[in-house]
């Protein structure tokens, strides 16, 4: 091997290990788009419970969970998700941010949708923004903004509160986005409030 060749060598040798040293250097001073500790996420529970005693009795073993990862600060958005067990089986629930838990509810946010397999359990995870959602509203000609911070879910077909009500006997509800919701099946009534910005 020629002296000359080993010069070559060593100066292309020298040069790639400075790249890589810079590669590195860099790419340690950049900022993670990642929550660097996932324990640390602030996040608030609630539980959502029957909207009327009727219902209660007609689902006893209804256990229906909210988690909402509080990440908007960071990622620009909240995770709301939604674990639910001893539903009536094989229907959709609509899910909404409300500004009362109950009757009339106030102003109101469609979020999504959860649907119950054959055994009555559901679950589903949507990302949106949850503690600064809001609605703003004109009331004697002044802007107004209210806090959205309830939690209700409706049976999204009026027949399929049919099973513990009687047929035709909840009526039709606008809680869907075809305008025609069976009624409310669970809220948020018992639980604290989402936190509010």
């Amino acid at each position: 091997m020629s002296l000359q060749y080993r010069s070559i060598m060593a100066a292309a040798l020298a040069a790639t290990a400075a790249l890589a040293g810079s590669a590195v250097a860099a790419s340690s001073d950049h900022a993670s788009s990642h929550p660097r500790n996932a324990a640390a996420v602030p996040s608030q529970k609630l539980e959502l419970t029957a909207s009327s005693a009727q219902l209660a009795a007609c689902m006893p073993h209804a256990d229906v969970d909210v988690t909402v990862k509080l990440t908007t600060d960071d990622i620009g958005f909240d995770t709301f998700q939604v674990k639910a067990t001893g539903l009536a089986p094989n229907r959709s629930y609509t899910v909404f941010l409300l500004e009362k838990a109950e009757s009339d509810f106030g102003a109101a946010e469609y979020i999504g949708d959860i649907t119950s397999d054959a055994t009555g359990a559901a679950r589903n995870s949507f990302k949106l923004i949850v503690q600064e959602a809001f609605s703003s509203q004109l009331v004697n000609g002044s802007r107004v903004r209210v806090d959205l911070n309830r939690v209700g879910m409706w049976f999204a077909d009026p027949k399929d509160d049919d099973f513990c009500l009687g047929k035709n006997q909840g009526g039709v509800t606008p809680f869907d986005g075809d305008n025609e919701a069976g009624v409310q099946a669970f809220n948020s009534r018992n639980a604290a409030p989402l936190p509010a910005p």
